[in-house]
């Protein structure tokens, strides 16, 4: 690397990261999650203004391979987080209705996704017919999980039955969307037979022997105890999830750990969890995704498991302190990965044609999404406002999309500008939770879910033990 690369380099990230934080900030002022401004500040800095000469001179072409290799690190990390903060406990008491919403929005996403495939291969040829709609057919299929978390945390509903049922639906959805697509992958993927046959096996070996070895191993450095302080909190007892993929990235500042704040959070407060733990599980990250790589996937799906199969028995603080640490990382390289996705999206050169394409893309995306999960919703017994709420929180899509559109990008299943429209289809049914969320799940009725189930909670615990949880009790439950 020459100094001139190492200048622009430098100087390049500075004005990403400037530019990601400032519009970041105003999108969480407007009402929005903080990856909405963070990934509109990486289209701006693309060939989209300007007709390419800002990121001409900002980003010269000899340095766009080592910011993507810094933006590819931040991916990697955030996979990590993701498989981290996901908890199987969100299920509990809500196993049938999560199954039914999340393979309903699943099962209709991807077959709409796929008919419009079909319809959108004659002006979007790529080299497989076949691997375009079954990629197109996955890639409607995701929620965002990160982006969902924070937006249920913003709104205070993270702890009632709608928020809790969201959380465990878009949880398992992510799992069963992320297998989906690795299978897609693999289906088109240029990778000899043999290499594509250790997926299973590798897999296996992570769950039933690295898994208990490494849960010996970190439990046996647990700073502090326990940390019983922080998890088992609220009515789906089980956390809150990655609450927007770091501070800044969909999180506001707040991070990780799923929206709990100050000494809230297991092991604020406490010690570090030291170059041991945090070593492992790097090398345990980048192993894995290397190997995943190599099997002819992508290498989040390997960073992903990684973060998956770590034991939240009995290593709560260290867990935290780990996501606090890797999360201030993914902060600074996150934006990269943005801007080297921006530098790929060039909406000046929409025309008629594109906006009824576009049209197309958000109704199939919108209408598959909200009308799977409501259905699904609908035939588990939930009332018609409740499917209604979940119908609108799984059609968050937001950088998940984006990090999956990448990589059909990269691996020639979408061209340019079929994926500048995939772009904006994530930014704009992001943009669309929130609002749409105030109107069909007001304040007022999130109050007196609140009040009932914190009424509940009380009935439920005996006096003694009640006043020992004191702080445990859903948030919001004295307004």
């Amino acid at each position: 690397m020459t100094t001139h690369q190492t200048a622009m380099i430098m100087m390049g990230l500075a004005v990403v990261l400037a530019l990601a934080h400032v519009l970041g900030r105003l999108a969480r002022r407007c009402g929005q999650p903080a990856v909405l401004g963070e990934i509109l500040a990486g289209i701006l800095l693309g060939p989209t203004l300007f007709h390419g000469a800002l990121s001409d001179a900002v980003f010269p072409t000899d340095v766009r391979p080592m910011l993507s290799t810094l933006g590819n690190l931040g991916v990697a990390l955030f996979m990590f987080l993701v498989g981290l903060e996901l908890d199987h406990r969100l299920l509990r008491g809500n196993k049938r209705a999560a199954v039914g919403v999340s393979v309903g929005s699943i099962v209709c996403s991807f077959g709409l996704g796929a008919v419009l495939a079909v319809w959108l291969w004659n002006a979007h040829p790529v080299g497989d017919r076949l691997g375009f709609v079954l990629f197109l057919g996955a890639a409607m299929s995701i929620t965002a999980f990160p982006v969902l978390a924070r937006i249920l945390t913003d709104r205070g509903i993270q702890h009632t039955r709608v928020g809790a049922l969201a959380m465990a639906s878009a949880a398992a959805g992510d799992v069963v969307a992320w297998l989906l697509l690795a299978a897609v992958l693999t289906f088109t993927g240029s990778q000899s037979s043999w290499q594509v046959l250790l997926v299973l096996p590798y897999a296996v070996a992570m769950v039933a022997v690295v898994r208990p070895l490494l849960g010996r191993y970190l439990a046996a450095r647990e700073p502090g105890g326990t940390g019983a302080g922080g998890h088992g909190r609220g009515v789906a007892g089980g956390g809150q999830g990655v609450a927007g993929g770091g501070q800044g990235v969909a999180g506001g500042g707040q991070g990780v750990a799923g929206g709990q704040r100050g000494t809230d959070r297991p092991g604020a407060g406490e010690r570090g969890p030291g170059a041991g733990p945090l070593g492992v599980l790097t090398v345990l990250l980048l192993v894995s995704g290397a190997l995943s790589e190599w099997f002819g996937l992508h290498f989040i799906f390997g960073a992903f498991l990684a973060g998956a199969i770590v034991p939240r028995q009995g290593t709560e603080r260290l867990r935290a302190a780990v996501a606090d640490r890797f999360e201030a990382v993914t902060w600074m390289l996150l934006p990269a990965y943005f801007t080297v996705a921006g530098l790929k999206v060039d909406l000046s050169t929409v025309d008629a044609d594109g906006l009824g394409e576009l049209g197309l893309i958000l109704l199939v995306a919108v209408g598959g999404k909200f009308g799977g999960a409501y259905l699904g919703a609908r035939a588990t017994g939930r009332p018609g406002r409740s499917a209604t709420t979940l119908g609108i929180l799984m059609n968050t899509r937001g950088l998940t999309e984006l990090i999956i559109l990448g990589v059909g990008l990269q691996l020639g299943l979408l061209d340019t500008d079929l994926y500048s429209l995939m772009v904006v289809m994530a930014l704009v049914t992001t943009a669309m939770t929130a609002p749409l969320l105030r109107w069909a799940y007001p304040r007022q009725m999130v109050d007196a879910d609140l009040r009932e189930l914190a009424a509940e909670w009380e009935a439920a615990v005996p006096r003694p033990q009640a006043a020992r949880a004191g702080g445990g009790k859903p948030s919001g439950a004295k307004r």
